[in-house]
């Protein structure tokens, strides 16, 4: 009896002691905590802000877990320590100069450290080692600049709806082109004018472009008068002689103009004395009445009865000589 009776505790904790150590095996390979045995390699990262990360939160690197956080602990003035237990077999996929951040395992799982952003060909990390941070703004500072996007959105919306009613009200210059059919007519009117006015431009710079193509061509007058140095001199001579004549003119014109206005010069009297005037007009008058009596009066020598044969001779004589210069 006793002998069953020790026999029976044997096979019970027997199979006690399988199914703990299925349990533990069990925790180890779910928990992966089997890995907690094996040679880890410790580096740490400096945080201003750790956003609720806690001992014992994964680290991953490529969506792939490597490590965990073995303690976060403060140091300095405001800053935060982090250490970080990473498995020896991937310590050769993280170079020296990679950086950390904090993120989330999902939408709203618990956080995590990722490790990324390593430079290739580079020495990997080493127990002992200092990981860069990449700052993150913090969903306080996010909602913050949200705020004030929301609010500049809305200082926009407002000013925009103001400036439509008034473009719809005809206010402005662009009201006034998208509600006063008159101000589009005088705009049309006058991009009609200077279509014009850019037609005719067009049409001066080429008869300008032909002129100035017509200055190259030998022979021509403007050719020569751009290129012959001889033919320019002598024009430059004739207008400074033309000048002089011209300045010569101008005195004596000047000086005839003095005289005339002179009441003391012979041509001053003639001019301005009503007078001298009238006395030269009355000479002129006797002298044709003088010339016209001599004339009379030859007339009268020439029937008198002495002198007629005289004047007759004088007559056959002037004949004589006429017709001898026609016969030569």
């Amino acid at each position: 009896m006793n002998e069953s009776y020790y026999k029976r505790y044997v096979i019970v904790g027997f199979f006690v002691f399988i199914g703990i150590a299925i349990l533990v095996t069990a925790i180890l390979l779910i928990g992966d905590l089997h890995k907690a045995f094996e040679k880890k390699v410790e580096v740490v990262s400096i945080f201003n802000d750790v956003a609720g990360l806690q001992k014992g939160n994964n680290v991953w690197l490529s969506g792939v877990k490597v490590g965990i956080i073995s303690n976060i602990a403060f140091t300095g003035k405001s800053k935060v320590k982090v250490s970080i237990l990473v498995d020896t077999d991937v310590r050769k996929y993280i170079p020296n100069n990679s950086k950390v951040k904090i993120s989330s395992d999902g939408f709203i799982g618990n956080k995590i450290l990722v490790i990324f952003d390593g430079t290739e060909n580079t020495q990997c990390v080493k127990d002992g080692d200092t990981l860069a941070v990449e700052e993150q703004h913090s969903s306080e500072e996010m909602i913050n600049t949200l705020r004030k996007s929301n609010d500049n959105i809305l200082a926009i919306t407002s000013d925009f709806r103001v400036l439509s009613k008034r473009l719809v009200d005809g206010e402005g210059t662009i009201g006034k082109l998208l509600t006063d059919n008159s101000v589009y007519t005088n705009i049309n009117t006058s991009i009609a004018s200077l279509q014009k006015v850019m037609g005719e431009a067009q049409k001066v710079m080429s008869s300008l472009k032909t002129f100035t193509s017509n200055l190259n061509k030998e022979g021509t007058l403007v050719n020569e008068l751009t290129t012959d140095t001889l033919m320019f001199t002598s024009i430059k001579t004739s207008v400074m002689q033309l000048q002089s004549i011209t300045s010569a003119a101008s005195e004596l014109i000047k000086n005839l103009n003095q005289k005339i206005t002179d009441p003391n010069t012979s041509l001053g009297v003639l001019l301005n004395d009503k007078e001298s005037g009238s006395n030269t007009k009355e000479t002129i008058k006797n002298l044709e009445s003088s010339s016209k009596k001599l004339d009379e009066d030859l007339e009268a020598l020439q029937h008198n009865m002495f002198l007629k044969k005289y004047f007759k001779n004088k007559a056959k004589s002037a004949k004589k000589d006429t017709l001898k210069n026609g016969n030569s």
